[in-house]
C-alpha cells in the first residue's frame, strides 16, 4: 500500500443534532493525566512558526460524531484542558451539514480553531500549516498510505489523519445458524450471494445483503471487482470500464432481484443513506458497512453478530477511509490549535480513541504494535487484517482530492441504473468521464 492525496466522502451513522459543550478547569478539581502527556504531547514551535497570537486559551472544536467516539473525545478534551491550562468548546454538527456550516463560518470571519473533517479539498486554502508549530511531533508519525492526504506538493502539513476506517461485512449470526450456514473465514462474492439467498429463503428476511448508499461503500465492491477510479497516487484516472460494467451489472441484478434494498438507493438520489436500520431490524443477514459500526452495534444490536472478511472477486481487501483534524489560518489561536491537534493524535490519545470508540489508528507505531481493544477485539482484528489486503489503488482513490465528487457521481449513477435510465456499460463510461472531470476540477 502506498501513496495518495486528499480525502473523500465518508458516510457513517452521524448524529443529527447541534450542541455545544465547554469544559472548564474549575469544575474538574483533579490532578495530572494518567497518560503523562506532558512528555508525549509536544508543544513549542518545532517548525519555526510564529509565536502565539493571543493569550486567550479558549479553543473551539467543530466536530461531527460517528456515535461512540463522542465520549472518548470528551474524555481526551478533559485531559488536554488539565494538562495545558486551556478550555475547549466542542461544537457538534451533523455530518450532512458540516461543509455548509464550516463554509459559512469561514465566510463570516468566525472560523472554529480546529475542525474534524472528512475531506480537505473544499477548505485547502483556509487550512493552517501545522509545521509552523508541531513539525517535529508530527513528521513521520502516520501511515505513509494516508500521510500524503494532508501533505500537498508544497510540503505544508494541512491536517493530521486522526482515524482510519475500513469497509467490510457484518453478519447476523443467528440468521446464519438458522439456515445452517457456517460463518465464513474467507469467501468470494458468489459464495456470499449464495449464502445470502439461502438465508433469505430460510429465515424469511426482507433482503439478503444490505450496503450503505455511499460512493465510498460502492467503491468497496468496485475495488473487489478489480478496479478503482484513480491510480495508487490518486493523480490519474484508472477505471477499467469492463470491470466496472460487470460490477454494475451484478449490482443492478442483486437490487432488481430483491437481494439488496433497491428503494434505499432510489430514494437517496446522490445523498448518503445508511442501511444500518435494516440490519438492526433483522431484515438482512449481511450488511456491508465499516468498523465504526462495531461500537454502535455492541450497544444497540439485540442479536449475535460478527465481522467477517471482505469477499473477493477479482481481488480481495476492502476500501479505506478516515477523518482529519485541521486548524485554520484565520484562527487567533493557531499555536494552541496545533498543540491540541498534536495532543489528540499522540500514541496515548489515539490508543484511547481506538479503545473507546473502536477506531483504527493512523499512527505507524500503533499499527505496528497493535491496539489492545477492550470491546469486540476479534471483530476489530478482522478489519485490521483487511487493511493489508486492500490494493494500493483503493488508497489512491480514497485519498484523491477528486474522490468527494466522484463518490457523489457514483451514487447518482447507481440510481440511474436502478431506475432503468442507463445500461451498465454506458454507466461505466459516464463514470470514467465523471472521474476525469472531478480530477480536472481539483487540479
Amino acid at each position: 500500500m502506498r501513496g495518495a492525496h486528499h480525502f473523500r466522502e465518508e458516510g457513517s451513522e452521524m448524529t443529527g443534532r447541534l450542541s455545544r459543550r465547554t469544559f472548564g478547569l474549575g469544575a474538574l478539581g483533579v490532578g495530572a493525566s494518567a497518560f503523562g502527556l506532558s512528555a508525549c504531547a509536544p508543544g513549542g514551535a518545532a517548525g519555526g512558526g510564529d509565536t502565539e497570537q493571543t493569550e486567550d486559551r479558549n479553543l473551539t472544536y467543530m466536530y461531527f460524531t460517528d456515535g461512540p467516539d463522542q465520549k472518548a473525545t470528551e474524555d481526551l478534551i478533559t485531559k488536554f484542558e488539565q494538562e495545558h491550562d486551556a478550555t475547549v468548546a466542542l461544537e457538534i454538527v451533523p455530518f450532512a451539514n458540516l461543509e455548509q456550516s464550516l463554509q459559512a463560518r469561514l465566510s463570516g470571519g468566525n472560523p472554529p480553531d480546529v475542525a474534524r473533517l472528512a475531506s480537505l479539498t473544499a477548505f485547502q486554502s483556509d487550512l493552517l500549516d501545522l509545521n509552523q508549530f508541531q513539525q517535529e511531533a508530527l513528521d513521520g508519525a502516520f501511515l505513509p498510505e494516508i500521510e500524503l492526504a494532508a501533505l500537498p506538493a508544497s510540503g505544508e502539513r494541512l491536517a493530521v489523519p486522526s482515524d482510519l476506517t475500513m469497509n467490510g461485512p457484518l453478519i447476523n449470526l443467528a440468521l446464519f445458524e438458522q439456515a445452517g450456514i457456517e460463518v465464513p473465514t474467507a469467501w468470494t462474492w458468489a459464495e456470499m450471494v449464495a449464502a445470502a439467498e439461502e438465508i433469505k429463503g430460510a429465515a424469511g428476511t426482507e433482503y439478503g445483503i444490505a450496503i450503505d448508499v455511499s460512493g465510498h461503500r460502492f467503491s468497496t465492491m468496485l475495488s473487489q471487482y478489480g478496479t478503482n477510479f484513480y491510480n495508487e497516487d490518486g493523480t490519474a484516472v484508472a477505471l477499467d470500464e469492463g470491470m466496472a460494467a460487470q460490477m454494475l451489472t451484478d449490482f443492478t441484478k442483486y437490487n432488481n432481484d430483491g437481494l439488496m434494498p433497491k428503494d434505499l438507493v432510489l430514494q437517496a438520489g446522490s445523498r448518503y443513506s445508511a442501511a444500518n436500520e435494516v440490519f438492526l431490524a433483522g431484515q438482512t443477514p449481511i450488511y456491508i458497512s465499516g468498523n465504526w459500526q462495531v461500537a454502535a452495534f455492541a450497544e444497540n444490536a439485540d442479536f449475535e453478530w460478527a465481522v467477517v472478511p471482505n469477499p473477493s472477486q477479482a481481488r480481495a481487501g476492502g476500501f479505506p477511509g478516515g477523518k482529519f483534524m485541521a486548524a485554520f489560518k484565520a484562527s487567533p489561536r493557531q499555536e494552541l490549535a496545533a498543540e491540541f491537534i498534536a495532543f489528540m493524535n499522540s500514541a496515548e490519545s489515539q490508543t484511547a480513541m481506538a479503545q473507546g470508540a473502536n477506531f483504527l489508528p493512523t499512527r505507524v507505531d500503533l499499527v505496528e504494535s497493535g491496539v489492545d481493544y477492550t470491546n469486540r477485539a476479534e471483530d476489530m482484528s478482522t478489519f485490521l487484517e483487511d487493511v493489508s489486503a486492500t490494493p494500493p489503488d483503493a488508497f489512491g482513490t480514497a485519498y484523491s482530492p477528486a474522490f468527494s465528487q466522484i463518490a457523489k457521481d457514483f451514487v447518482a449513477q447507481a440510481g440511474e441504473l436502478l431506475a432503468g435510465n442507463v445500461e451498465p456499460a454506458a454507466a461505466a463510461t459516464a463514470l470514467t468521464e465523471a472521474a476525469e472531470a472531478a480530477l480536472a476540477d481539483v487540479s
